[in-house]
């Protein structure tokens, strides 16, 4: 199953989190571009974060990033 491009947004804002402490979180302002609005909507609707505009990472929610922080650094590496 592909990436959608509504996963890529949902991707993209898990990696915004820090990974460093659970009391930082983020905040997505109305304005901000409608996709990544949407998709910070998704993931409050799937319980991986705690507001709809952004708030905190849930447990699972931090797995997530884990996992999304890390395929990430795996596809921008250069192999040797």
């Amino acid at each position: 199953m592909p990436f959608t491009s509504e996963l890529v947004d949902e991707m993209n804002v898990l990696v915004k989190f820090s990974r460093s402490s659970d009391l930082m979180g983020i905040k997505v302002h109305s304005d901000a571009d409608p996709d990544i609005v949407a998709a910070t909507e998704r993931l409050y609707d799937k319980k991986l974060i705690t507001a709809k505009d952004g708030g905190y990472l849930t447990s699972i929610g931090r797995d997530a990033v884990e996992h999304a922080k890390e395929a990430l650094r795996i596809l921008r590496s250069h192999p040797e």
